[in-house]
């Protein structure tokens, strides 16, 4: 299979939106809310343009990277800027097939050109691990309350960046979205059933764990 991975344009936004909807509908929560996410990360001031990626097979997109920035601080108040992906996504129908692996690392080695010294995400440690990622533990890495979820990832770009001091990660704003705003984009497409199912329960006990 040929996989092509090429910056997004314009044009894409829209199947890139549906394809979002597509991929994670029913996923972690009853409907989704990732391609509204999608739709309003492009015009904030932290998005990264440049690391906006679609993957194609045979002229079809059939996954997306974003990326958006993020800050780590240490106990110095020493800031410095990461970068942050997600959504990720894949269509259904090409998952487990290569294709959320070629975005990581096509997108990963331009993250190292342009020298940042980590990606950090919230995800599932099954997707990721295979890719260098380690909890964020293990580096020093903890959310603002001072907590290490399970889910709290970072691939270190560049080695022993984080070692010898504690870190908190702040991701950008634009993650923190208003949820009524949701159900009136999700109004522009096809209606669907929301439904709950056994990742949800799965999604809500990583979210909630932490590394001790």
């Amino acid at each position: 299979m040929n996989i092509c991975i090429r910056p997004e344009t314009p044009a894409d936004h829209p199947i890139v939106e549906a394809l979002t909807r597509e991929a994670f509908w029913n996923l972690y929560r009853p409907g989704c809310d990732e391609h509204y996410l999608v739709h309003v990360m492009r015009s904030h001031e932290d998005f990264l343009p440049e690391l906006a990626f679609v993957a194609e097979v045979e002229g079809q997109i059939v996954g997306s990277i974003l990326y958006t920035r993020s800050w780590v601080v240490n106990e110095l108040g020493e800031k410095v800027e990461t970068a942050t992906f997600g959504p990720l996504c894949v269509h259904p129908a090409w998952q487990r097939r290569g294709v959320g692996t070629a975005l990581i690392e096509h997108t990963k080695a331009l993250v190292v050109q342009q020298g940042y010294p980590a990606i950090l995400i919230l995800g599932d440690p099954h997707n990721y691990c295979r890719h260098g990622f380690r909890t964020g533990k293990d580096l020093g890495v903890c959310s603002l309350d001072g907590k290490f979820p399970l889910g709290l990832l970072v691939l270190e770009l560049r080695p022993g960046f984080f070692a010898g001091h504690q870190w908190k990660l702040h991701t950008s704003a634009v993650y923190g979205f208003d949820p009524a705003l949701v159900e009136a984009y999700d109004a522009r497409f096809p209606a669907r059933e929301k439904k709950h199912q056994p990742s949800q329960e799965l999604f809500s006990m990583l979210v909630r764990s932490v590394v001790e």
